[in-house]
C-alpha cells in the first residue's frame, strides 16, 4: 500500500475523537435531506395546489437521486481528494435546499428534490473516510461511530421535519438544512486532513471498476445481499407503522412524529457493532442480529394493539439492522482499502435497492393483509439473510489486506 492511498493518521486521543463525533454529526445532518419531505406531503400538496399522490413523486425522486449518487457520485471518493470532494458537494446540497425552500412551483421543488438526494450521498463518503482515518485493528469501532449519527439522522430526520414545519413553515426545514450545509462545510474543510486517493485512471475506468468489485469479491456480494435484508425489514417496518399507529391506536401526526424517536434508540448499535468485530465475533454477531430482527417482527406483529410493544419490536430492530450494518462494513472495507469508495457504492447500492423493493411491498401487503402481512414479510427477510449467513463465507479472506492494498483495476 503506497503512501498516497491512506492519509497520515490523526493524533490518538481528543482529536480523533472530535474528528469522529464531528463526521458522525455530517452523516446525520445529510443524509436526513433524504427525509425530510416524507412527513410534509401534505403541506406540499396544499401549497403548491397539487394532489397528494403528485407530491409523493417527491419521495420517488429524492430516492432515485440518492440512488444516482451512489452509483456515480460515491465512487468518486476513490479518485478525487476527499476533503475538498466533501466540502464541494456540501456547496451544492445547500444550494439545492435553498432552492427547495424558495421553490415557486411544485416543478421545480421535484427537480431540486433530485439534486438534493445525489448530493446527499456525501455521508456515504463520509463513511469510509472514517475508517482510513481510524488506527489499524480499531476501524470497526470508529466505522461504528460514525454510522450511529448516519442512523441518528435518517431516524430523526421526520420527526424534526414535522415540528419545524408545524413552528416555522415547511420551507423553513430546507432553508435551515442549508444553513446546516454551509456550516458543515466550513467545518469539515478546516477539521478533516487531506487524504488522496491512488487511482489515477479516470472516472470511466473507476466506474468499471465498480462492475469489477461486484463480480469479483464473493463477501462483498454476500455482505451486501445480508444487509439488503436486514434493510428491507428495516424498510417494511417504518413504511407501514405509521397505517399501524394511526388505523389502530389513533395516533395524530405529531404522535407519529414522536414515535419515531423511540428507533434513535438503536443507534447505540454502532458502537457495540464495531467493537464486536474489532474482537473478532463479528461473523457470530451477525447470525444473531439476524435472529433479533426475526423475533423482533414477530413480537411487533403479534403485539399489535400494544404501542409498548410496537416500540420495543422498532428499537430491536433497529439495533439489529445498524449492528449488522457496522460489522458488514469491518470485512467489506478491509477487502481492498484502495477501493473502499467504490466497496461502498457496490454495498449501499445494493442495501439501497432492497430498502426501496420492501418499502413498495410492504405497502401493498398492507394493503392486500394489514399490519399482519407485513410483519410476517418483516420477519422472513432476516430469516432469509440467515440462511445467507449459513451457506457460504461472510468474512475477508486471510491475507486479503495486502491483496485489497493494490487499487481495483
Amino acid at each position: 500500500m503506497t503512501a498516497a492511498e491512506v492519509p497520515p493518521k490523526p493524533a490518538e486521543g481528543r482529536s480523533l475523537q472530535l474528528i469522529t463525533t464531528v463526521l458522525a454529526i455530517a452523516c446525520g445532518l445529510t443524509v436526513a435531506n433524504v427525509y425530510y419531505a416524507q412527513p410534509l406531503l401534505s403541506l406540499l400538496s396544499k401549497s403548491f395546489h397539487v394532489s397528494e399522490g403528485s407530491a409523493t413523486v417527491v419521495v420517488t425522486l429524492t430516492q432515485i437521486g440518492y440512488a444516482l449518487g451512489l452509483l456515480l457520485l460515491l465512487p468518486v471518493g476513490d479518485l478525487v481528494e476527499n476533503r475538498m470532494l466533501v466540502v464541494r458537494t456540501l456547496v451544492v446540497t445547500a444550494l439545492a435546499l435553498v432552492a427547495a425552500g424558495a421553490s415557486p412551483v411544485f416543478g421545480v421543488f421535484a427537480a431540486v428534490s433530485v439534486v438534493v438526494g445525489v448530493t446527499s450521498v456525501v455521508a456515504q463518503i463520509l463513511v469510509p473516510l472514517a475508517a482510513h482515518l481510524a488506527p489499524q485493528g480499531h476501524e470497526g469501532r470508529y466505522v461504528g461511530r460514525v454510522m450511529s449519527g448516519l442512523l441518528l439522522g435518517i431516524l430523526l430526520a421526520r420527526t424534526l421535519s414535522s415540528l419545524v414545519a408545524e413552528a416555522l413553515g415547511w420551507r423553513a426545514v430546507f432553508f435551515i438544512s442549508a444553513g446546516l450545509m454551509a456550516v458543515l462545510g466550513l467545518v469539515l474543510r478546516s477539521m478533516l486532513p487531506a487524504r488522496r486517493p491512488d487511482h489515477t485512471q479516470g472516472y470511466r475506468s473507476l466506474l468499471a471498476t465498480v462492475v469489477e468489485l461486484a463480480r469479483t469479491e464473493p463477501v462483498l456480494r454476500r455482505l451486501a445481499l445480508c444487509q439488503a435484508t436486514m434493510f428491507g425489514a428495516f424498510s417494511a417496518y417504518w413504511t407501514a407503522i405509521a397505517y399501524e399507529l394511526v388505523d389502530r391506536h389513533g395516533f395524530s401526526q405529531d404522535e407519529i412524529g414522536l414515535f419515531a424517536l423511540v428507533g434513535a434508540a438503536g443507534a447505540a448499535a454502532a458502537p457495540v457493532g464495531g467493537m464486536l468485530a474489532d474482537r473478532g465475533y463479528g461473523r457470530i454477531a451477525r447470525a444473531g442480529a439476524f435472529v433479533l430482527a426475526a423475533g423482533a417482527m414477530a413480537l411487533a406483529g403479534l403485539g399489535a394493539s400494544s404501542v409498548v410493544l410496537l416500540a420495543v419490536g422498532g428499537v430491536a430492530l433497529d439495533f439489529a439492522v445498524q449492528c449488522h450494518q457496522v460489522m458488514s462494513q469491518q470485512v467489506i472495507y478491509a477487502l481492498r482499502p484502495a477501493a473502499r469508495a467504490r466497496i461502498n457504492t457496490v454495498y449501499m447500492t445494493t442495501v439501497f435497492v432492497g430498502g426501496a423493493i420492501s418499502s413498495a411491498a410492504a405497502g401493498a401487503l398492507h394493503d392486500a393483509y394489514g399490519w399482519s402481512g407485513v410483519m410476517v414479510y418483516a420477519a422472513a427477510l432476516p430469516v432469509g439473510g440467515l440462511l445467507l449467513w449459513a451457506t457460504g463465507r461472510t468474512t475477508a479472506p486471510a491475507g486479503s489486506d495486502h491483496r485489497a492494498g493494490e487499487p481495483a483495476r
